[in-house]
């Protein structure tokens, strides 16, 4: 993000550093579409690199109170869904935006909002994935979203947890050893130090796997289960690492997480 390259780029560059798949983020996608870019044209350099779009991030706002509002959500949410069915992207994040500050949420109101953004997923092939958001007021407990995605009652509910917004919303990772092994399909990966503590750390503190204090042991292995394999995806937001070329990072990214899971000494 901090490098700005262009999601073409963004797309070559992981490829290169040898990533399976990618996540990539609406706005960047807008913003190919809107300087020109072709999504049939790009769909063939993304067959031809031999990677995957894994998921997207997105910040449709499905989950807020006002009603008129949400319908234009559910709309937003619609176009950005068809966009990424051109690029072979099933998953589509769906964090608390939206939400973040409000006082009051109705976990139950909740529930019913993502039934609906998840069926209209269903219909159109991206599946919205229910994030942690450990920064907002609402949805930044595994325990939260855990609630909101058994009430929801869909059988495409899907959630993405994340290292840093697990430690950051003060949820235990012994928590994933309760989740079903096909109900996270995308984990986000990263690490943290010690210090700031978590009330006070930020996006900005998260480093490469392996670097910090997370027991990322325990975490990968309660989500390890062969007949479900999961997607294992890095996101930092490190503006030391920003300053870096956008490739050397990738390709340190990979190796951290290569090593995190024993794939390297």
């Amino acid at each position: 993000m901090g490098q700005k390259v262009g999601l073409e780029k963004e797309i070559e560059i992981a490829a290169e550093a040898g990533y399976n798949g990618i996540e990539i983020w609406i706005p960047t996608l807008h913003n190919f579409i809107d300087e020109g870019g072709k999504l049939s044209e790009l769909k063939k350099k993304i067959d031809a690199l031999g990677i995957r779009v894994e998921n997207a991030i997105g910040f449709a706002q499905w989950i807020i109170d006002d009603d008129a509002a949400r319908t234009k959500a559910l709309e937003q949410a619609k176009a950005e869904m068809e966009l990424l069915a051109q690029l072979g992207c099933r998953r589509i994040a769906a964090p608390p935006a939206g939400a973040t500050d409000v006082e009051a949420l109705n976990l139950d109101a909740v529930a019913e909002r993502f039934y609906d953004l998840v069926e209209l997923g269903s219909s159109i092939g991206v599946i919205p994935q229910l994030e942690v958001w450990g920064f907002s007021k609402h949805l930044h407990k595994l325990s939260q979203v855990l609630y909101v995605a058994a009430q929801c009652g869909h059988s495409n509910t899907r959630i993405l947890p994340d290292v840093y917004h697990l430690y950051k919303g003060g949820s235990p990772f012994e928590g994933l050893d309760l989740i079903a092994p096909d109900a996270i399909e995308i984990f986000h990966m990263n690490d943290y130090p010690a210090q700031p503590d978590r009330h006070t750390i930020g996006d900005k503190d998260r480093v490469y796997p392996g670097l910090g204090v997370a027991p990322l042991k325990k975490i990968l292995s309660d989500l390890a289960d062969p007949a479900h394999p999961k997607v294992l995806s890095l996101e930092l937001f490190n503006r030391e690492y920003w300053k870096q070329d956008a490739l050397v990072v990738a390709k340190e990214g990979l190796q951290s997480m290569k090593k995190a899971v024993g794939l390297l000494p």
